[in-house]
């Protein structure tokens, strides 16, 4: 190339603009905290509901507060657990298009976004309570050895994400000063522990062969050992449940909770239906969001209980 040549490519890319830089991928990093998974986290205004305090300013600000605290919480959880199985996930066919795993959040953003959080949570915890700190605390300890540890060991898997229901709902009662329940907490456990042995059973039939590949603890499971456990917990549900309705501390002047176990019935039924179908069961948050008949029978309930604890006779 003659010196003309030269002279005239070297203009042309003075001429260019720069590269335009890149900002924080705030889009990206948002969609990686999962918010449609926050409904986990409204066990917390379980405390509130139960003791009668769910329609008290103070008290619903409290656990609108402790409620995005966990939100954040399960943020950093989130995140960090992406981090980790970044690999993994992109070999996986839905989790690949996860923001870190497809390359639109660089890891270095969200390991600082995981600080950010994790920071902001525990001030927010401090200023609300001493025991909602405390719960808070052991929550995400709980969390970070399900991401580095108790995720690769049988059952221990799905226990330690009921103990993390369990730890909400308790956290939630203290964020308000209110007793929760032993019977509510035992029905926050099995249930958690029904959409656990869900999810695995959906990961196991999605993924086939490959499924020990994308995670670990699958190897030990099957789908038979899966379906016996899932109808232990469903069985133990409805009647700690029933029991909760009968004996719970949070109605003692009468028994009308009992006017919700049939939507109880209905929702771990139809739940069950919907497991056993070709593409249903892996995320319990979309199924809350995209089921219709699931979702009316949310809110029977919510409607009976409701009426049940705040306006029927004998009610708070």
């Amino acid at each position: 190339m003659g010196r003309e040549g030269v002279a005239s490519r070297s203009q042309r890319l003075t001429k260019m603009p720069a590269a335009p830089r890149q900002g924080v991928p705030l889009g990206a990093l948002l969609i990686s905290l999962r918010p449609q998974q926050w409904t986990k986290n409204l066990v917390i205004f379980a405390g509130a509901f139960g003791s009668g305090q769910l329609f008290h300013a103070a008290s619903l600000a409290r656990s609108t507060a402790g409620f995005l605290t966990f939100c954040l919480l399960s943020g950093v959880v989130y995140l960090v657990n992406d981090v980790t199985d970044v690999q993994r996930d992109r070999e996986h066919p839905r989790k690949r298009h996860r923001p870190i795993a497809s390359g639109t959040l660089p890891i270095p953003w969200a390991v600082v976004g995981a600080v950010v959080l994790l920071c902001g949570a525990v001030i927010a915890a401090v200023i609300l309570s001493t025991t909602f700190l405390l719960f808070s605390l052991a929550y995400i300890v709980l969390m970070f050895s399900y991401s580095f540890w108790l995720k690769r060991e049988v059952l221990l898997d799905v226990l330690a994400i009921a103990a993390g229901f369990v730890i909400r709902a308790a956290a939630g009662a203290a964020v308000v000063d209110a007793s929760l329940s032993p019977w509510l907490l035992v029905c926050a456990a099995l249930l958690a522990l029904f959409l656990g042995f869900s999810k695995r059973r959906h990961e196991l039939l999605l993924l086939g062969e490959g499924a020990t590949r994308y995670r670990q603890v699958l190897r030990h499971y099957s789908p038979e050992l899966l379906d016996e456990l899932i109808a232990v917990v469903t069985s133990s549900t409805i009647v700690a449940y029933s029991l909760y309705t009968f004996f719970g501390e949070t109605v003692p002047a009468n028994h009308s909770m009992m006017l919700t176990i049939p939507f109880v019935l209905y929702a771990v039924f139809r739940y069950m239906f919907l497991i056993h179908t070709p593409d249903g069961g892996g995320n319990p948050d979309e199924l809350l969001l995209q089921d219709r008949p699931l979702l009316i029978a949310i809110l029977f309930w919510a409607i009976t209980a409701v009426s049940a604890l705040y306006l029927l006779p004998g009610g708070h």
